[in-house]
């Protein structure tokens, strides 16, 4: 059992012996950040050692020794939910700001800076997100690695990747499927614009959609013939900007995830009576393991900032 503080005291003072190890130096250790963010950004103790490739338990402990060396809770936590508190809100920017300068000091140190080339892919639906300060970040720690860019649908960057086209790719995952590291859960919404002319109960329901194998072009099909209504394409586009502008100039609903709503769109009307369309994942894909290298730095980083992601910035307003 660790003992006590004991205090010490005369006439002129008093000396505070601090006895608790984990409150010595008043230090936050980088590998028990590493699980606080891990368990800030999944909101879930199980889904962060899973990412992090350690027991449950162990990010408990860091959990727990963090909140020590703090003197304060930062999860509010029961056995149904994890929520950050305030303290645990304000950690967020300290834990990033800290382990970054950590990465910086260790990559100047060891003399062994990464290095080369990287194909990167990052689904259309995260252009608009806080991804570019995120790669200028990278940019700025890792000066020697090229980044080779390609944005598209989810599915056909995985397809790429299968083929060794790409070397990581950040992108949507299909309900049900398991593979890839979760960056965040969202859920899809029906999304249009400000005038969506009024839809009838017999009417075919428009869609705007980025063509096959768009999951987010299955998910509203799926939902729309699991509920009964009868649907078509009213407009097929490739790009984020193009859907944007056919959904704000009416032309139909679009099955959006929820956290990245581009500017101008607004949620498609309750009396349209559309059908839910469920969750899906944000997700990093590799080929094989990625510890090191150009693909492994990244995808860190990404996974390190994963909350600020599901993020438009203030120059993108989402409604």
């Amino acid at each position: 059992m660790v003992a006590p503080a004991r205090r010490c005291g005369n006439t002129h003072g008093e000396l505070t012996v601090i006895t608790d190890p984990d409150k010595l130096g008043g230090v936050f250790d980088p590998v028990q950040l590493r699980s606080f963010l891990a368990v800030a950004q999944t909101l879930s103790f199980t889904r962060a050692a899973e990412r992090l490739g350690v027991r449950q338990s162990t990010v408990s402990q860091h959990v727990r020794k963090l909140e020590a060396v703090a003197d304060r809770p930062l999860f509010d936590r029961d056995t149904h939910s994890v929520a950050l508190t305030p303290d645990g809100e304000a950690m967020l920017d300290f834990a990033r700001n800290i382990l970054d300068t950590t990465e910086r000091a260790l990559a100047h140190f060891s003399g062994s800076q990464v290095r080369g080339r990287l194909r990167f892919g990052v689904s259309e639906d995260l252009v608009l997100t806080r991804l570019p300060t995120i790669l200028c970040e990278f940019r700025l720690r890792h000066p020697l690695v090229d980044v080779e860019l390609t944005v598209g649908l989810s599915g056909t960057l995985q397809e790429a990747l299968s083929r060794r086209e790409l070397d990581l790719v950040f992108g949507k995952r299909a309900p049900g499927e398991t593979h890839g590291t979760r960056v965040w859960r969202d859920r899809f919404v029906w999304v249009t614009g400000p005038d969506l002319p009024r839809l009838g109960p017999d009417e075919p329901v428009p869609l705007v959609a980025y063509p096959p194998p768009s999951i987010s072009r299955a998910a509203a099909v799926t939902a729309l013939e699991g509920a009964g209504r009868a649907w078509r394409i009213s407009c097929t586009s490739g790009s984020l900007s193009g859907l944007r502008a056919a959904a704000l100039a009416g032309l139909g609903v679009w099955a959006h995830a929820e956290s990245l709503v581009p500017a101008g769109l607004v949620p498609a009307p309750s009396r349209a009576r559309l059908p839910e369309l469920g969750s899906f994942d944000f997700v990093l894909f590799t080929v094989g393991p990625v510890a090191d290298g150009p693909a492994g730095a990244l995808a860190a980083t990404i996974l390190a900032a994963g909350d600020r992601l599901h993020d438009v910035p203030a120059d993108q307003p989402r409604r």
